[in-house]
């Protein structure tokens, strides 16, 4: 058997709009009990605490539209907290210097930003002026020397706890792949379709993409079904490897900001006989991939985003969640580089 080394997981997590002070107290209790709840050791835990509060206190003095999404990440040995805010303004013309201690705007100490880089395990932020700031950490009980090449989030529909839109990345033998999955419709139904591919992706053979989307097909029959794709990046042959069913969205944006569109054929994984066919195209070292589901909007344009591409695939994923992710359906983004 083939091993399949997972990429660090993180379950859906809590969305939180944060508009005043009560909200982030239950954010600060909300991620000490997670904390607890994954075994942090107990000053990381309060470092956490810290994260949370400073997090919080920049979105209701700073912000416009402040959300916070709060969940567990897991890696191989150990498991942490993960926590990334978003807003819509005002933005940020320095992000540097905003991290530095006694850098401050509203006549406080300053000491917010650089507070939250020094207690992460990992950090990477994105703002520019106008658009808003999108800042992501995790809080392990050590340090996090991981460097992801791939990064997503999921929302749900307004209104609704469950999110029926998912991803995953798995490297299993030599090939690196990654899934975009959106059950059919809304709700629980959505979700456990949704979760019955993730669960079959991480166990489908060492395959090439199209043959992969068969065994999710075939796994995913008692359920509603789903739309859903797999790419396969591979810088060794310059090549991205995609083979879709239903209207997830694929983009490769290349070095020189050129975008691609990746095709995905009709069909719903999981019921009838839908037709499977994959595709190559160019993809290079400096290449990015970009997957969402029908509920981020594809107008999308990456040169609206100076030194976006740049960033991790975490913030990236974030920030096109954050501006083009409708609030009438579930939404979920992936972006991935390549492993060169």
């Amino acid at each position: 058997m083939v091993p399949v080394t997972a990429a660090p997981v993180s379950d859906r997590g809590t969305w939180y709009r944060v508009e005043n002070g009560s909200t982030g107290s239950a954010v600060r209790r909300a991620a000490e009990r997670l904390g607890n709840e994954l075994a942090l050791p107990e000053g990381r835990i309060a470092d956490l605490a810290i994260v949370a509060a400073e997090l919080t206190s920049n979105l209701i003095k700073h912000a416009d539209d402040g959300m916070l999404l709060l969940r567990p990440v897991r890696r191989e040995m150990d498991a942490g907290v993960e926590l990334i805010a978003l807003d819509s303004g005002p933005g940020m013309a320095d992000l540097a210097q905003s991290a530095r201690d006694g850098h401050s705007t509203t006549g406080t100490l300053g000491i917010g930003l650089g507070a939250i880089v020094r207690q992460a395990s990992w950090f990477d932020a994105y703002s520019w002026p106008g658009r808003g700031t999108v800042i992501a950490v995790r809080v392990f009980g050590g340090a996090d020397t991981d460097l992801p090449w791939a990064g997503g989030l999921t929302r749900p529909l307004a209104g609704e706890t469950v999110c029926g839109d998912g991803y995953a990345w798995r490297v299993v033998g030599d090939r690196r792949q990654v899934l975009v999955t959106d059950g059919l419709g809304h709700g629980p139904l959505a979700g456990a379709a949704t979760d019955a591919a993730l669960a079959a992706f991480r166990g489908a053979p060492a395959a090439a993409p199209a043959e992969v989307v068969a065994h999710l097909h075939r796994s995913l029959s008692h359920t509603r079904g789903a739309a859903l794709a797999v790419a396969e990046p591979d810088p060794a042959g310059a090549v991205l490897r995609y083979a879709g069913l239903g209207n997830i969205s694929g983009v490769v944006i290349d070095a020189d900001g050129r975008r691609r569109g990746l095709v995905s054929l009709p069909g719903i994984a999981g019921h009838q006989r839908p037709t499977i066919r994959q595709y190559d195209y160019p993809f290079g070292p400096d290449s990015l991939l970009v997957m969402h589901s029908d509920g981020v909007v594809d107008r999308w344009r990456i040169e609206d985003y100076p030194g976006l591409v740049g960033r991790s695939p975490l913030v990236t994923a974030a920030t096109l969640l954050r501006d083009a992710g409708t609030r009438r359906d579930d939404a979920g983004v992936l972006v991935a580089r390549s492993w060169s």
